[in-house]
């Protein structure tokens, strides 16, 4: 590979620019998810039951408009909100519209015979006191209109909705005083994903300035220092272009992953461009050098890539599909990103070299000034007196841990354990409204709403049946509903079609299934679209208001659960099946799904790491030490999240295969160096000493790099993202920490007992061979 490299740079260097043109292109086939399917496979009984039972045959999608600052019963107010109504029904994609000055008109028609809002304010009050003004009058001073649009309505058509609405509140003119806003789950998840989008892009630039600051802080025993950055974010460009290609969409999830992956990206070309600057260093022949580099570091290189895509195979077994596309991504990056470095990058730093060379011989031929030492030379002096300093600290850390091995295990495996333990008392933060930006104002919008009506949440039952009209299903269906209104304190509410059909007979249930069927047929599309479908479905709501708030996530599960018994104690009659869905339920098992289950994809990830290995090396040294090292750090990580109080959420709930992938790296690296020393016919000792000096500046540059890169998470608006970044750059600080400390010893531990027990079998051999003659 290294002779193909340095045969073929014009080549390589073609099909690079080639390949990001097709990237480039690829990109805008990207397209971003934040529904229900970034949670819940398409597949599942979860996702069938919300997105197939519920959302398209019974949620009706209403855009909130909240009128706030005035008199509700004001005849200009309510002139204005008629104008609105007019000017949003022409809108294509909208039904119909739910407001006071339509119960005022209709109440004017009955009683006066003129479908218009009349003048007087006494009689509009009258009106709505004799009216169902629930949910649009929730305070004196506030009046809401909705906006009821068909089902099935796509993504792009609720944007130019939302957009149309907006249009109409200016053209509605609504007198001084009133503060008129759009708000609702529709325009709140429409400003997150351009939030999302804006986001992406800035994260990535946040994150390659804070790249060139720790280069330029520790990588300073090179030329062309930063030319790493440029060499990732190529690969980053690739992988966008695959994102198009593969249709894997762009999540809260996946947005997390591009630093991650400008972070790994860098460690791949740092440690190419440390050691093909330590051959040239050795011996000024960039032939040679890139022969040996890829020799030496490629094997290496790849093997860590390996082992870091085992720790993120573990993330494919999670249910939640937003974490298998967030795998998915990081998989396809970290490869990309490790083709561009060893072709690129060292065929790029090759060319350099030969240019610079040429450049210095020219130079010293016709006696030009170029050799008259630069500052630039003069600074790269100091560079390595600085290289000198962190050289004797890694020495003093490799000597350290050299002599002491049982007492660092001791006290590393200690806090491990502590720290496996404490891991189980973090808080996990459930609640969905603290994941997005807290001041962002379609939230608060959103948060003000739910205060006038005092929670919008709701569980859903859908009762499917072979005949909707029978008035047993009816009764049961009515008793069902009191029980829970009256013994759950935490539902508030009930509405099915049986209080339309009770509201149309007197107070009562008919007693025949004609007399129902009768009834549906004289109730409005609207109202009965609401709760029934065809002759077999028919739909239960339950307000529980902001229980999920009030409850959190394990109080939630238990209302579930409870309704559930119900279920089991006041049976249906025979032949009726309920499914329990809604917003609550299903987030409630998707974040379940994501962080209970975080204990086993650590497990699963470190039994594929340690396999991964022993197959690799057939040495089951090799394939413990760099396990061993990255257990301790996930113990570790867990007693750090439980003292400075940090909490679990969806994103971190990934950490252990994060820490696997990551921090294994740089065990697998440190280990390779060591067998590479050891070969020289260097002792134990000496061997780990000059792989933790040679190896280690390039280790601990890449590691610091990385997690300046992990630290521009800290900037996104998010606050799921700025926790998953604070958490990250702990991992990563902890497992470097954990590889010049914790692995040397571990290392020298296994092989030293390794060694001793293969030269008392060689021993053992000799003396019964020189017994047997």
């Amino acid at each position: 590979m290294g002779i193909f490299i340095e045969d073929n740079k014009l080549i390589i260097f073609t099909i690079a620019i080639l390949l990001t043109v097709v990237a480039v292109h690829g990109t805008q086939y990207i397209e971003m998810e934040t529904g229900t399917e970034t949670f819940a496979e398409k597949d599942s009984r979860l996702y069938q039951d919300f997105e197939h039972l519920y959302l398209n045959i019974f949620s009706t999608h209403s855009i909130p408009i909240m009128i706030e600052g005035g008199d509700a019963s004001n005849p200009e107010l309510l002139n204005a909100i008629d104008r609105m109504d007019h000017l949003t029904r022409s809108i294509p994609g909208v039904v119909d519209t739910t407001s006071t000055a339509l119960i005022v008109k209709e109440m004017n028609f009955q009683k006066n015979g003129r479908y218009e809002i009349p003048d007087s304010r006494e009689k509009i009050e009258f009106y709505l006191k004799s009216s169902d003004t629930t949910g649009l009058i929730p305070q004196k001073s506030v009046t809401i209109m909705y906006i009821n649009m068909e089902r099935n309505v796509g993504e792009n058509e609720l944007r130019q909705i939302n957009d149309e609405i907006l249009n109409s509140i200016d053209l509605a003119q609504f007198p001084p005083g009133y503060t008129v806003t759009l708000t609702g789950f529709t325009a709140f998840n429409i400003a997150m994903e351009d939030l999302m989008n804006d986001t992406t892009g800035n994260l990535l630039i946040v994150s390659g300035l804070f790249m060139i600051i720790a280069l330029y802080a520790v990588f300073r025993h090179v030329r062309w220092r930063i030319l790493p950055l440029p060499l990732v974010f190529l690969g980053i460009i690739y992988t966008f272009g695959a994102m198009g290609y593969l249709e894997i969409p762009l999540t809260t999830a996946s947005m997390a992953a591009f630093p991650i992956l400008i972070g790994l990206g860098i460690d791949y070309a740092i440690q190419f461009h440390s050691r093909i600057e330590e051959e040239l260093h050795r011996n000024d022949n960039e032939a040679l050098a890139v022969i040996e580099t890829i020799k030496h570091t490629g094997p290496a290189v790849l093997i860590a890539l390996i082992i870091t895509s085992l720790g993120f195979v573990s993330l494919l077994t999670s249910t939640v599909p937003m974490i298998q596309d967030f795998a998915k991504l990081l998989l396809i990056g970290i490869a990309l990103c490790f083709l561009t470095t060893l072709f690129v990058g060292v065929s790029l730093i090759y060319g350099l070299h030969r240019i610079r060379k040429r450049r210095g011989e020219f130079a010293r031929k016709y006696n030009l000034k170029f050799l008259i030492p630069s500052r630039r030379e003069k600074k790269s002096q100091e560079d390595d007196i600085e290289n000198e300093k962190m050289v004797q600290i890694l020495s003093k850390i490799s000597i350290i841990t050299a002599r002491h091995p049982a007492i660092i295990l001791a006290i590393a495996g200690f806090l491990c354990i502590g720290g496996l333990y404490a891991d189980f008392y973090v808080p996990l933060e459930a609640d969905i409204r603290t994941f997005v930006p807290q001041d962002m104002p379609e939230l608060i919008d959103l948060n003000r709403l739910g205060g006038y009506l005092g929670g919008q949440d709701s569980i859903n039952l859908i009762v499917m049946t072979d005949n909707n009209a029978d008035p047993e299903l009816l009764r049961w269906m009515d008793d069902f509903e009191s029980h829970l209104v009256d013994r759950r304190s935490h539902v508030h509410g009930s509405s099915s079609i049986v209080h339309l059909v009770k509201a149309h007979n007197n107070g009562k249930i008919p007693d025949s299934s004609q007399r129902v069927e009768d009834i549906y047929e004289s109730l409005p599309d609207a109202q009965k679209d609401m709760y029934i479908y065809g002759g077999t479905m028919m739909h239960i709501n339950l307000q529980i208001g902001d229980a999920f708030g009030v409850l959190g996530l394990e109080g939630m599960e238990v209302l579930v659960e409870i309704i559930e018994d119900d279920l089991k104690w006041m049976p249906p009659p025979p032949g009726v099946q309920i499914t329990a869905t809604g917003d609550p339920v299903v987030f409630t098992e998707v974040i379940f799904a994501l962080t209970s289950g975080r204990t086993l994809m650590t497990l699963f990830g470190l039994t594929l790491v340690f396999f991964g290995l022993l197959i690799i090396y057939r040495d089951p040294v090799k394939a413990l030490a760099p396990v061993i090292t990255m257990l301790m750090v996930i113990g570790w990580n867990g007693g750090v999240m439980y003292y400075t109080g940090i909490e679990y959420t969806p994103m971190t709930a990934t950490l252990g295969a994060l820490i696997l992938g990551i921090g294994s790296e740089y065990a697998i690296l440190m280990m390779e160096r060591y067998y590479e020393e050891k070969e020289k016919g260097m002792s134990h000792f000496q061997a780990m000493h000059e792989a933790n000096v040679k190896i280690g500046k390039a280790i601990a540059t890449s590691g610091l790099t990385t997690m300046f890169g992990f630290s521009a998470l800290l900037a996104s608006p998010f606050p799921m993202n700025q926790n998953f970044g604070l958490v990250t750059v702990i991992s990563v600080g902890l497992a470097l920490m954990a590889t010049f400390v914790v692995f040397p010893a571990v290392m020298l531990v296994l092989d030293q007992w390794r060694d001793r027990r293969v030269a008392a079998k060689n021993r053992h051999e000799t003396e019964i061979n020189i017994n047997t003659v």
